[in-house]
């Protein structure tokens, strides 16, 4: 990574108009109408990629200078698949309050904030309130960026499978961040039979150990069902398994799930189903992993949509975005639908563009694009 100049800077006169006396000018303007830092300034195309170390890729709570590697890995491909300037940042904290006002304060110098591998449930709480607090895009991309590529990637295998998303039983394995976020997304694109597991079974609201952020989700879910007991259970019949959860699914209870069903193990780097042990049973097979086809990879999903979010100045990333931008990842796919391409490759040059022209425009339906 660098930083590096746009315009060449050969002579006085460069000197001057980058920095003293020239930039006072834009210093008074923005001083006058805060909106030209939107015109003036690298801030409207920038975006934070902030994180505190504590839950960072498979590996865990490896602390802030660990995570430095991820995030600036991050930064590149915001620039290579967005057109975005990402900017790592690394907190010296685990305080929740500490980092929701550490990055509020920062706030004013950029144009985003995309929140990384920070543990659940606190990347719940911190990206609320941050919502709550700042008028640009707030995006916990573990959570909202597996979301978007998984429904893109179910809604072309329940196309493929000659299912509809109102009669299709859906089951997720892990109810941290990804989980929480793809159950979500799942119900606002119209599935209605959906159960959330976590390591003691089914979520639903008699169960006694629920979090506030489990039991919110067991209303919405298993609640409407009447769904209990374990993965093991809810597993029989069902049509779809989606694990964002790690550990091992029984290759018998694999077995008693729908005809031609659709299993998608998201686990990095052994997913929950083996695909040569879903491939025997379901039709549809995705992982996380690039050397399998169908790989659910956020790097498909959050460069376009802050490209998308940026182009229109928006205040906000909304539902409606996220959707829009799902739909766009699954039509690129077309014709060319088959059981092993369900999903394009990142290197798809119209991924980026198709997901940025669907988020501006769901921007503008939703009310949150200044442009």
């Amino acid at each position: 990574m660098e930083v590096r100049s746009t315009v060449a800077l050969s002579d006085r006169d460069g000197l001057s108009m980058a920095y003293t006396p020239g930039v006072a000018r834009v210093c008074e303007a923005i001083a006058d109408d805060p909106e030209m830092t939107r015109h003036y300034t690298w801030v409207p195309n920038t975006v934070a990629v902030v994180t505190d170390g504590t839950a960072v890729l498979g590996l865990g709570d490896i602390g802030p200078a660990a995570a430095m590697p991820v995030m600036e890995g991050k930064a590149v491909l915001f620039k290579q698949f967005g057109g975005v300037d990402g900017v790592p940042i690394c907190l010296d904290t685990t305080d929740t309050e500490e980092i929701i006002e550490t990055v509020a304060r920062l706030a004013p110098s950029f144009g985003g904030i995309n929140l990384e591998d920070i543990s659940a449930p606190r990347c719940f709480e911190i990206e609320d309130r941050l919502k709550e607090l700042l008028d640009i895009p707030v995006f916990h991309d573990d959570q909202h960026g597996t979301a978007v590529v998984a429904l893109a990637a179910l809604t072309s295998a329940l196309r493929l499978t000659g299912r509809n998303p109102e009669s299709t039983r859906v089951v997720i394995s892990g109810a941290g961040a990804a989980g929480v976020a793809v159950a979500k997304i799942l119900l606002n694109a119209g599935i209605k039979d959906l159960a959330v597991t976590d390591r003691k079974g089914v979520l639903h609201s008699s169960r006694g150990d629920l979090t506030p952020v489990k039991r919110a989700l067991a209303e919405m879910t298993a609640d409407q069902t009447g769904r209990t007991g374990t993965l093991s259970d809810v597993l029989e019949g069902a049509d779809v398994y989606i694990g964002v959860s790690g550990g091992t699914v029984p290759e018998e209870d694999v077995a008693r799930m729908a005809p031609e069903s659709i299993i998608f193990g998201l686990a990095n780097p052994m997913p929950e189903v083996h695909p040569d042990v879903a491939h025997k049973y379901a039709r549809v097979v995705a992982t996380g992993r690039s050397d399998f086809p169908n790989q659910i990879n956020n790097v498909l999903a959050f460069p376009g949509i802050f490209r998308g979010a940026f182009d229109v100045h928006a205040k906000a990333i909304t539902e409606g975005m996220k959707l829009a931008a799902a739909e766009a990842l699954s039509a690129l796919v077309g014709e060319e639908l088959a059981e092993d391409f369900i999903i394009p490759s990142p290197f798809d040059p119209r991924v980026g563009p198709a997901v940025a022209a669907a988020v501006s425009a769901a921007a503008r339906r939703d009310g949150v694009a200044r442009l």
